[in-house]
């Protein structure tokens, strides 16, 4: 067994959930996102997330007031061990879409000169449906999402999905049933349903090491046992990748002490990026993803397919009959 495994056994408490911060959450992963910018062949595109991360930070600060569930809502999906704020489900409220175009008219000057900027620009003077169209077929996976646009109604859904994990917290947190825990399906996240972006390694004061899948909607980290599939829960075949590290001087950095690795299944041949917070401080899962993209295309090379999902980085045309019904993310191409 692993040391968390044991430790659940011996009856160790540790927090199931980790919700996200509403000061913290897009404010270190734009500051992650600067970091790693630095030198990296992608470092345009790393900057870029990084300006779409400070809208998204600012705009979760004063977020319009939006449709919430019902008590009654909380209940029943806690009796069903389901997800309260199913991401395909869930109908969103107009306030979404108030507060993504305040996204994207305090982004449109932060990109001045970049070919961005007419992207950004394009989808802002869309109407409603185009925008509400785009997020339906970002959320269900099906054909015809505009590529260009994709990372921009993601961004605006993880804000609003964000602020609505908060609020029901804010308001049904301290009730004795909680809105938010374990769920039927552990492999998706317990507040939205969506796939994990990654994993993460958390240190905590006592000095535990647990694994937390974190959600690539709402940012909520889930608990999940390290050496075992977060696709299909297997214990075996589990095998982990990593890219070997350079030094400025030329010297090779030991692999298996790499901060971002891939965990492979050969059970079902599915993968999940992992990053590691004991080995670095200050990996961000959205972030750390984004720039180990030569990893994935490794790890697809090899045959595995990705389990996570980050909405920052779709490619292809979405497929409604997709495994999971997701947009499509082939990050071999």
């Amino acid at each position: 067994m692993s040391p968390e495994e044991i430790a659940v056994r011996a009856g160790q408490q540790m927090p199931y959930l980790h919700l996200p911060v509403r000061a913290e959450v897009f404010a270190n992963r734009e500051t992650r996102l600067r970091e790693l910018a630095a030198g990296h062949a992608m470092r345009d595109f790393l900057l870029f997330a990084a300006e779409l991360a400070h809208v998204q930070h600012e705009v979760l600060q004063d977020y319009p007031q939006a449709a919430l569930p019902s008590e009654d809502d909380l209940a029943a999906a806690g009796r069903a061990a389901r997800p309260p704020l199913p991401a395909a489900l869930w109908p969103r409220d107009p306030a979404w879409r108030v507060a993504t175009r305040r996204m994207l008219e305090l982004l449109v000057p932060r990109l001045a000169g970049s070919p961005a900027q007419a992207v950004v620009q394009g989808l802002l003077d869309g109407d409603d449906s185009h925008l509400e169209g785009q997020a339906e077929l970002l959320l269900n996976g099906a054909a015809g999402l505009d590529m260009s646009a994709a990372p921009l109604v993601a961004a605006g859904l993880q804000v609003y999905w964000t602020h609505l994990v908060l609020e029901v917290d804010r308001l049904h947190g301290k009730a004795r049933q909680a809105p938010f825990g374990r769920t039927l399906d552990t492999t998706l996240c317990p507040c939205c349903g969506s796939l994990p972006v990654a994993s993460i390694t958390k240190v905590d004061a006592q000095g535990g090491n647990y694994r937390y899948l974190h959600c690539s909607l709402c940012s909520t980290q889930w608990h999940m046992v390290r050496v075992k599939c977060s696709h299909c829960e297997s214990t075996k075949g589990i095998h982990y990748h990593s890219l070997e590290a350079v030094a400025t001087d030329g010297a090779k950095q030991d692999a298996n002490m790499a901060s971002v690795q891939a965990e492979t299944c050969d059970e079902c041949g599915h993968y999940l990026k992992m990053v590691r917070m004991e080995r670095e401080l200050h990996v961000e899962p959205v972030a750390d993803d984004l720039a180990s993209l030569t990893l994935d295309i490794l790890v697809s090379e090899a045959g595995f397919q990705p389990h996570g999902i980050n909405l920052l980085l779709l490619t292809g045309e979405g497929d409604p009959s997709a495994e999971d019904s997701v947009p499509a993310t082939d990050r071999s191409t």
